[in-house]
Protein backbone atom coordinates (compact mmCIF):
# COMPACT_ATOMS: atom_id res chain seq x y z
CA UNK A 1 0.00 0.00 0.00
CA UNK A 2 1.04 3.85 -0.65
CA UNK A 3 0.61 6.42 1.32
CA UNK A 4 0.21 10.05 -0.03
CA UNK A 5 0.96 13.11 2.24
CA UNK A 6 -0.47 16.17 1.48
CA UNK A 7 1.20 19.05 3.10
CA UNK A 8 -0.63 22.32 2.60
CA UNK A 9 1.91 25.52 3.10
CA UNK A 10 1.47 29.33 3.90
CA UNK A 11 4.79 31.21 5.19
CA UNK A 12 6.60 28.42 6.68
CA UNK A 13 9.75 29.40 6.29
CA UNK A 14 11.00 28.19 9.39
CA UNK A 15 9.88 24.91 9.35
CA UNK A 16 9.34 23.32 6.09
CA UNK A 17 12.40 21.72 5.03
CA UNK A 18 12.61 20.04 8.65
CA UNK A 19 8.82 18.64 7.91
CA UNK A 20 9.74 17.63 4.54
CA UNK A 21 12.98 15.88 5.70
CA UNK A 22 10.90 13.96 8.69
CA UNK A 23 8.26 12.99 6.10
CA UNK A 24 10.68 11.67 3.86
CA UNK A 25 12.46 9.80 6.54
CA UNK A 26 9.64 7.81 7.27
CA UNK A 27 10.39 4.11 6.10
CA UNK A 28 6.83 3.60 3.82
CA UNK A 29 5.86 3.48 0.45
CA UNK A 30 4.84 6.89 0.03
CA UNK A 31 4.55 9.86 -2.06
CA UNK A 32 4.74 14.03 -1.42
CA UNK A 33 2.22 16.70 -2.70
CA UNK A 34 3.07 19.81 -1.12
CA UNK A 35 0.94 23.16 -1.73
CA UNK A 36 1.85 26.30 -1.24
CA UNK A 37 -0.59 28.59 -0.74
CA UNK A 38 0.87 31.86 -2.13
CA UNK A 39 3.36 32.16 0.66
CA UNK A 40 4.73 35.15 0.82
CA UNK A 41 7.80 35.04 3.54
CA UNK A 42 10.29 33.09 0.80
CA UNK A 43 8.69 29.55 1.48
CA UNK A 44 8.23 29.58 -2.69
CA UNK A 45 11.58 29.76 -3.13
CA UNK A 46 12.83 28.06 -0.72
CA UNK A 47 10.48 25.28 -2.44
CA UNK A 48 11.45 25.66 -6.26
CA UNK A 49 14.89 24.97 -4.88
CA UNK A 50 13.96 21.71 -4.44
CA UNK A 51 14.46 18.60 -7.03
CA UNK A 52 10.93 17.62 -7.92
CA UNK A 53 10.52 13.24 -8.75
CA UNK A 54 7.46 11.36 -8.92
CA UNK A 55 7.70 11.02 -5.06
CA UNK A 56 7.27 15.04 -4.46
CA UNK A 57 5.49 17.03 -6.26
CA UNK A 58 4.62 20.67 -5.58
CA UNK A 59 1.92 22.87 -6.39
CA UNK A 60 1.40 26.70 -6.37
CA UNK A 61 -1.52 28.74 -5.58
CA UNK A 62 -1.17 32.01 -6.99
CA UNK A 63 -3.45 33.31 -4.36
CA UNK A 64 -4.37 32.86 -1.06
CA UNK A 65 -6.76 30.28 -0.45
CA UNK A 66 -6.77 28.91 2.55
CA UNK A 67 -5.98 25.61 3.84
CA UNK A 68 -9.27 23.67 2.77
CA UNK A 69 -8.11 24.96 -0.21
CA UNK A 70 -5.02 23.66 -0.80
CA UNK A 71 -5.61 20.20 0.26
CA UNK A 72 -8.79 19.89 -2.47
CA UNK A 73 -5.67 20.72 -5.01
CA UNK A 74 -3.67 18.52 -3.69
CA UNK A 75 -6.76 15.57 -3.34
CA UNK A 76 -6.20 16.25 -7.19
CA UNK A 77 -2.89 14.56 -6.95
CA UNK A 78 -3.17 11.90 -4.68
CA UNK A 79 -2.34 8.69 -6.40
CA UNK A 80 -1.78 6.32 -3.21
CA UNK A 81 -4.04 3.78 -1.33
CA UNK A 82 -4.32 5.93 1.85
CA UNK A 83 -3.92 9.92 2.65
CA UNK A 84 -2.83 12.05 5.74
CA UNK A 85 -2.57 15.47 5.76
CA UNK A 86 0.62 16.76 7.43
CA UNK A 87 0.50 20.72 8.74
CA UNK A 88 3.95 22.42 7.57
CA UNK A 89 5.13 23.30 11.29
CA UNK A 90 6.45 21.07 13.72
CA UNK A 91 3.55 20.35 16.21
CA UNK A 92 2.82 16.89 14.47
CA UNK A 93 5.77 14.08 14.20
CA UNK A 94 5.42 11.98 10.67
CA UNK A 95 7.26 9.10 12.74
CA UNK A 96 3.82 8.13 14.03
CA UNK A 97 2.75 7.34 10.64
CA UNK A 98 3.33 3.83 10.69
CA UNK A 99 1.28 2.85 13.37
CA UNK A 100 -1.38 4.46 12.24
CA UNK A 101 -0.83 3.06 8.60
CA UNK A 102 -0.87 -0.41 10.12
CA UNK A 103 -4.52 -0.32 10.90
CA UNK A 104 -5.12 0.10 6.73
CA UNK A 105 -2.71 -2.88 6.20
CA UNK A 106 -4.29 -5.36 8.53
CA UNK A 107 -7.78 -4.01 6.64
CA UNK A 108 -9.41 -2.82 9.93
CA UNK A 109 -9.83 1.05 9.59
CA UNK A 110 -10.97 3.38 6.67
CA UNK A 111 -9.84 6.04 8.75
CA UNK A 112 -7.18 6.90 11.43
CA UNK A 113 -7.87 10.06 13.55
CA UNK A 114 -4.69 10.74 15.53
CA UNK A 115 -5.06 11.74 19.05
CA UNK A 116 -3.44 14.63 21.04
CA UNK A 117 -5.56 13.99 24.05
CA UNK A 118 -5.75 10.33 24.25
CA UNK A 119 -2.50 9.10 26.99
CA UNK A 120 0.90 10.26 25.27
CA UNK A 121 3.60 12.59 26.38
CA UNK A 122 2.44 16.12 25.13
CA UNK A 123 4.80 19.51 25.42
CA UNK A 124 1.26 20.95 27.57
CA UNK A 125 -0.66 23.67 25.88
CA UNK A 126 -2.26 26.32 26.56
CA UNK A 127 -5.43 26.28 29.07
CA UNK A 128 -7.64 27.93 26.94
CA UNK A 129 -6.88 26.18 23.75
CA UNK A 130 -7.63 22.85 25.44
CA UNK A 131 -10.79 23.57 26.81
CA UNK A 132 -11.63 25.25 23.38
CA UNK A 133 -10.62 22.01 21.75
CA UNK A 134 -12.81 19.62 23.73
CA UNK A 135 -15.64 21.62 23.44
CA UNK A 136 -15.42 21.73 19.68
CA UNK A 137 -14.92 17.90 19.67
CA UNK A 138 -17.47 17.13 22.09
CA UNK A 139 -19.70 19.13 20.40
CA UNK A 140 -18.88 17.35 16.99
CA UNK A 141 -19.57 13.72 18.75
CA UNK A 142 -23.17 14.73 19.50
CA UNK A 143 -24.33 16.29 16.44
CA UNK A 144 -22.14 12.91 14.57
CA UNK A 145 -23.03 10.51 16.98
CA UNK A 146 -19.43 9.44 17.16
CA UNK A 147 -16.50 8.97 20.21
CA UNK A 148 -13.56 10.64 19.83
CA UNK A 149 -11.14 12.97 21.99
CA UNK A 150 -9.84 14.95 19.10
CA UNK A 151 -12.01 15.79 17.01
CA UNK A 152 -9.40 19.14 15.73
CA UNK A 153 -6.15 17.06 15.22
CA UNK A 154 -4.76 17.60 11.90
CA UNK A 155 -3.60 13.74 11.48
CA UNK A 156 -6.57 12.23 10.08
CA UNK A 157 -5.29 9.27 7.95
CA UNK A 158 -7.95 8.63 5.12
CA UNK A 159 -8.38 5.39 2.52
CA UNK A 160 -7.79 7.66 -0.98
CA UNK A 161 -10.82 6.05 -2.56
CA UNK A 162 -13.37 7.17 0.49
CA UNK A 163 -11.74 10.78 0.42
CA UNK A 164 -11.78 11.16 -2.99
CA UNK A 165 -15.41 11.35 -3.11
CA UNK A 166 -16.35 13.42 0.01
CA UNK A 167 -16.58 16.99 -1.37
CA UNK A 168 -14.62 19.83 0.57
CA UNK A 169 -16.18 23.27 0.79
CA UNK A 170 -14.22 25.15 3.20
CA UNK A 171 -11.36 26.94 2.04
CA UNK A 172 -10.42 27.94 5.66
CA UNK A 173 -9.74 25.62 9.00
CA UNK A 174 -13.22 24.19 9.16
CA UNK A 175 -12.04 21.92 6.93
CA UNK A 176 -11.32 19.34 10.37
CA UNK A 177 -15.45 19.70 11.44
CA UNK A 178 -16.45 19.20 8.08
CA UNK A 179 -14.25 16.18 7.33
CA UNK A 180 -15.23 14.66 10.16
CA UNK A 181 -18.97 15.44 9.84
CA UNK A 182 -18.54 13.84 5.90
CA UNK A 183 -16.75 10.72 7.58
CA UNK A 184 -18.95 9.88 10.32
CA UNK A 185 -22.17 9.95 7.53
CA UNK A 186 -20.34 7.36 5.34
CA UNK A 187 -20.56 4.86 8.21
CA UNK A 188 -17.25 3.72 7.80
CA UNK A 189 -15.09 2.31 9.79
CA UNK A 190 -13.12 5.18 12.14
CA UNK A 191 -9.97 4.30 14.21
CA UNK A 192 -8.51 6.67 17.05
CA UNK A 193 -4.98 6.18 18.65
CA UNK A 194 -2.53 8.36 20.52
CA UNK A 195 0.17 10.45 19.03
CA UNK A 196 2.74 12.99 20.28
CA UNK A 197 2.49 16.56 19.97
CA UNK A 198 4.11 19.76 20.38
CA UNK A 199 1.78 22.92 20.46
CA UNK A 200 3.40 25.96 19.04
CA UNK A 201 3.08 29.49 20.46
CA UNK A 202 1.27 31.97 18.50
CA UNK A 203 4.46 33.84 18.70
CA UNK A 204 5.85 31.01 17.24
CA UNK A 205 3.27 31.74 14.23
CA UNK A 206 0.74 29.74 15.38
CA UNK A 207 -2.08 30.72 12.79
CA UNK A 208 -5.16 29.29 14.21
CA UNK A 209 -7.09 31.60 16.56
CA UNK A 210 -10.71 32.56 18.50
CA UNK A 211 -12.23 33.28 15.88
CA UNK A 212 -11.77 30.07 13.82
CA UNK A 213 -13.04 28.28 16.60
CA UNK A 214 -16.39 30.55 16.81
CA UNK A 215 -16.64 29.67 12.97
CA UNK A 216 -15.89 26.12 13.91
CA UNK A 217 -18.94 25.80 15.45
CA UNK A 218 -20.62 26.87 13.15
CA UNK A 219 -18.98 24.41 10.14
CA UNK A 220 -19.83 21.48 12.85
CA UNK A 221 -23.68 22.35 13.03
CA UNK A 222 -23.58 23.50 9.15
CA UNK A 223 -21.97 19.65 8.14
CA UNK A 224 -24.10 17.67 10.81
CA UNK A 225 -27.04 18.81 10.47
CA UNK A 226 -27.68 20.35 6.97
CA UNK A 227 -25.89 18.42 4.21
CA UNK A 228 -27.12 14.46 3.58
CA UNK A 229 -25.47 11.65 3.54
Amino acid sequence: MKLSVIIPVYNELDTIMQVIERVQAVELDKEIIIVNDCSTDGTREKLESLATSDDLRIIHHDVNQGKGAAIRTGRDAVTGDVVIIQDADLEYSPSEYPKMFYLFEQGKADVVFGSRYSGRDLLVDSFWHYVGNKFLTTMSNALANVHLTDMETCYKMIRADIFKTIEIECDCFGFEPEITAKLAKTNCRIYEVPISYEARRFDEGKKIGVWDGVKAMYYIVKFNLFRRR
